[in-house]
């Protein structure tokens, strides 16, 4: 064979394995299993689409991944014992909203968006494949035993609640579930008592009054958890943003490091690829969903109030300081939120400028 030949062959066979179904050979035609489990509650539309993709795993892989999928509490039942369950290899892998380690691995609150920042998804697939934001994540979760495949898309979020909200200045003494970190803290700064609750907790602790708001994720989904059954009003940002504080809310597939390491190369490259086939499918049908709730919410009686441009403003200003706050906490979370940084004040954003950041440092 001569080298011509040789590289056309390898070539061939590297557009291949991209574009076609896996085929296992002999050494890993044994297969494995990964059991995966989400934060997505069963019934709901995230979880019916996380459990198609990993149902179709064992075929697209040609038996040499199979995962199995659990919806959220199926096998660890919360949030700190499922981050625990992969590290310890229980779980094979975990499918959670990224930001949900923001008290174990303040990064996090960076590798997700957060109040003010960049605010579109195209925005956070730039900066995770196109900027070296991923391989700073997987820096990060390899301090942890585990390895961060990849992000994936699904929504923006939003807030329902038992009594009209139609300011920040309304917002003043309720108690609204929000999911902690840096969320938390800049509603604080406009005096909302907040509560971190999983999502199965929301609509029993609206009904029983014991909050008077909650954030979740998008119409779609919320309205499969049967948010308005117990509340009347749904809060959101401007005309034409969904959310200030959480505007695209990335969830991640992250594995145990050895469950990683034992599969081959080639099978890692694919499952990464699927991972980014499943972002894109996963958003859009979500978005296709939250159009169709949109309707249902209005035909059961919903109200949907909006933040002012005033309001955002007033938003703005209390969230950069918090920002810094958190880039401080370890070094991880500084170089994240520096790559950030220059992507904000970069002329393609136009989202900060240096009055903005006036006596701010890392």
């Amino acid at each position: 064979m001569t080298t011509e030949t040789r590289r056309r062959l390898l070539k061939a066979g590297a557009m291949g394995a991209l574009a076609a179904p896996f085929i296992s050979n002999a050494q890993t035609a044994r297969g494995q299993t990964w059991r995966v489990q989400t934060t997505w509650d069963a019934g709901t539309t995230g979880y019916r689409l996380f459990e198609k993709w990993c149902n179709d795993f064992k075929e697209k892989s040609g038996g040499e991944l199979t995962i199995q999928p659990f919806p959220a509490k199926a096998v660890a039942a919360d949030n700190n014992a499922l981050f625990e369950a992969v590290k310890t290899g229980v779980l094979q892998g975990m499918v959670p909203w990224t930001l949900y380690w923001a008290g174990k691995i303040p990064a996090t609150v960076f590798l997700s968006s957060y109040p003010m920042g960049p605010d579109q998804p195209a925005q956070w697939d730039t900066l995770f494949y196109g900027m070296g934001m991923l391989e700073m994540a997987r820096e990060i979760y390899a301090k942890q035993g585990m390895f961060f495949v990849g992000t994936i898309q699904h929504d923006a979020n939003i807030i329902h609640s038992k009594v009209p909200i139609t300011s920040l200045a309304e917002m003043r003494g309720k108690k609204i579930r929000l999911p902690g970190g840096m969320v938390s803290e800049v509603f604080q700064q406009f005096g909302v008592s907040t509560v971190a609750l999983p999502g199965s907790d929301i609509f029993p602790a609206l009904e029983k009054g014991t909050i008077d708001a909650a954030d979740f994720v998008g119409p779609a989904v919320n309205y499969d958890l049967g948010f308005h059954q117990v509340t009347k009003y749904i809060l959101m940002g401007p005309p034409g943003t969904m959310s200030l504080y959480q505007p695209v809310d990335l969830m991640d597939l992250t594995v145990n490091m050895g469950a990683w390491r034992r599969l081959s190369p080639r099978m890692q490259a694919f499952v990464e690829e699927q991972v980014k086939a499943y972002s894109l499918t996963q958003y859009v049908a979500i978005q296709k969903a939250n159009v169709d709730a949109m309707a249902k919410f209005a035909a059961a009686g919903s109200q949907v109030s909006r933040l002012s441009n005033a309001d955002t403003e007033r938003f703005r200003v209390a969230s950069v300081p918090i920002w810094f706050n958190w880039a401080r906490k370890d070094a991880d979370a500084a170089r994240v939120f520096k790559l950030q940084l220059d992507y904000m004040k970069n002329g393609v954003l136009g989202y900060v400028d240096d009055a903005m950041l006036k006596g701010q440092k890392i």
